[in-house]
């Protein structure tokens, strides 16, 4: 109980201060100044200079829109003379800040509900109907099996299947790409971006842009970097790919916007960079399910009032708007403080207002 007394007396009673001992001392003297110089440095050089730290930032808020133009004919044994225009190769007609064009596909012409053989595989070629299971059915399969083996050709039979009829018969893709012309195809983006932070909208169609312009330009990081009108065989290339090889088997390009603006200066000085790369990987030596690919099908009626369908196998590019970026302006301590122009800012950032009980006892005074 005393131990605590004088423990508590202690700390009511007692005043310590802090005793400052000045070294005199070369060494130790310039070891100190050199880490006030290191911290100096870094504030300045890194945190003020690279980092920007100065400065206040926002993140993009974006909007994506895309149009694409082109015309291809093809003239083949299945199809005949056909002319292929935006409203037969961009599926859907609409996406969010995508674009989907068929460049090749495997086309099953005239299918009916109906029994058939099955495409001959592991599973399904048959010797009787001993070898053919009643309702069977796998993720692989066209269909679900009758029970019967039927003959798929001269020299091989394969299980039937309930199903649309004929089925696909998928195997071998088309080589070259079936619309191979998509290569000069073109896709407009139209992108509007705006940072809230700041209030500063903008878009990628340039004040300075005008219609003749937009009708006939197309993108050049060179000759033309700020068109918004894409040859889709240029953004393959630019991205180090063949469009011709890709169009083949499908595949995923990322066409990027950057739109990193220092908002200390003039407007007309954030302007969008645009960069491709494909999005897809391709490993050759580990090769499996390449490309990008899915089914879509037309159904109709034949005269007699059957349902028929024309399936499609669509194999194509789909190109990925990604938009990103930041916004910067100076800090308000540096412009409220430090500028030429202080009380300028001041008076259009700050708004005075009189005391609303004071100002009623100004009125009832009068």
């Amino acid at each position: 109980m005393a131990g605590c007394c004088v423990v508590l007396g202690s700390f009511l009673f007692e005043y310590d201060t802090p005793r400052i001992v000045l070294i005199r001392s070369r060494k130790v003297g310039l070891m100190n100044r050199m880490v006030q110089l290191l911290i100096l440095a870094y504030v300045i050089g890194w945190v003020f200079v690279w980092e920007k730290g100065y400065q206040e930032t926002d993140s993009v808020v974006s909007s994506v829109t895309t149009k694409a133009k082109g015309v291809a004919v093809t003239n083949t044994s299945k199809l005949g003379f056909w002319i292929w225009d935006v409203a037969d190769y961009v599926i859907p007609a609409q996406e969010e800040n995508s674009l989907f064009i068929m460049t090749n596909m495997i086309i099953t012409m005239n299918q009916t509900q109906s029994t058939c053989a099955e495409i001959p595989d592991k599973t399904t070629i048959c010797n009787s109907d001993s070898d053919c299971i009643p309702g069977s059915t796998s993720t692989h399969s066209n269909g679900v099996e009758t029970g019967k083996c039927v003959s798929f050709n001269e020299s091989v039979h394969t299980c039937e299947v309930a199903a649309w009829c004929p089925v696909e018969d998928d195997a071998g893709v088309p080589t070259p790409a079936f619309l191979k012309a998509a290569e000069n195809f073109t896709l407009l983006v139209k992108n509007n971006i705006w940072y809230p932070k700041f209030n500063f909208s903008k878009r990628n169609i340039l004040p300075n842009i005008t219609t003749s312009y937009l009708k006939s330009c197309i993108y050049d990081a060179q000759t033309d970097p700020f068109c918004p009108i894409f040859r889709l065989g240029k953004i393959v290339e630019d991205a180090g790919h063949s469009f011709q090889d890709m169009a083949v088997e499908g595949g995923i390009m990322g066409i990027q916007i950057n739109w990193d603006c220092n908002l200390d200066r003039t407007a007309s000085l954030c302007l969008p960079r645009y960069s491709f790369r494909r999005l897809d990987t391709r490993d050759l030596e580990h090769n499996v399910s390449p490309g990008y690919n899915f089914r879509f099908a037309k159904y109709y009626k034949d005269l007699t009032g059957n349902e028929q369908r024309t399936l499609i196998k669509a194999y194509g590019i789909r190109f990925d708007i990604i938009v990103f970026g930041k916004a910067t302006v100076l800090c308000d301590i540096i412009v409220l403080y430090c500028m030429k122009k202080r009380y300028y800012y001041r008076d259009k950032k700050y708004k005075y207002v009189e005391d609303y009980e004071q100002g009623l006892a100004g009125e009832r005074d009068q």
